[in-house]
């Protein structure tokens, strides 16, 4: 009996203290558009190795982003250039599906954004992945720090983000 009820209390206690892993209720296409610096990230299998990462979205017709990233990768400062498209979700703001191989599309989750969209906080539903992108090539100590305690909140692994290197 008493191992039931510790199962029952330990299982209440995650669903209502557990992290919330959720998109933002409202992303505005316009302003989210244009070009991010990725500083830091839990990156993805084709995203392991890369540095000075910066991708651009642009906004077309169809209502979905053109998307090119662009990334040095190891000590080579040759730059690699990548196309892919990113589909907005209808009436789920902050969920969008990115495809970088016609026809897999995968989720990309905007989970944090500042009022002024200088910095976005992309993620996954399972926590696969994480990317904290800026307008700019830095962001400030305090915001960085801001942000990694939110997304270690919502359960994302904030121990394997790795610096882009950026420079000023």
């Amino acid at each position: 009996m008493k191992f039931i009820l510790s199962t029952l209390l330990l299982f209440f206690i995650t669903i209502y203290n557990g992290p919330v892993n959720k998109p933002v209720a409202k992303v505005d296409l316009d302003k989210f558009s244009g070009k991010w610096y990725s500083l830091y990230s839990i990156p993805t299998m084709f995203d392991r190795g890369t540095r000075e990462t910066t991708t651009t979205y642009t906004l077309n017709n169809d209502g979905y982003y053109n998307v090119i990233t662009c990334a040095k990768k190891g000590d080579n400062d040759e730059v690699h250039t990548y196309k892919s498209k990113l589909f907005p979700e209808k009436e789920k703001d902050g969920e969008m599906k990115a495809q970088f191989i016609w026809p897999i599309k995968v989720d990309y989750w905007v989970i944090d954004l500042a009022p002024d969209y200088s910095y976005v906080v992309v993620g996954h539903p399972d926590h696969k992945f994480l990317f904290i992108m800026s307008r700019k090539p830095t962001m400030p100590t305090a915001e960085y720090e801001e942000i990694v305690a939110h997304c270690k909140a919502m359960g994302y692994a904030v121990e394997k983000l790795v610096s882009q290197q950026h420079k000023d």
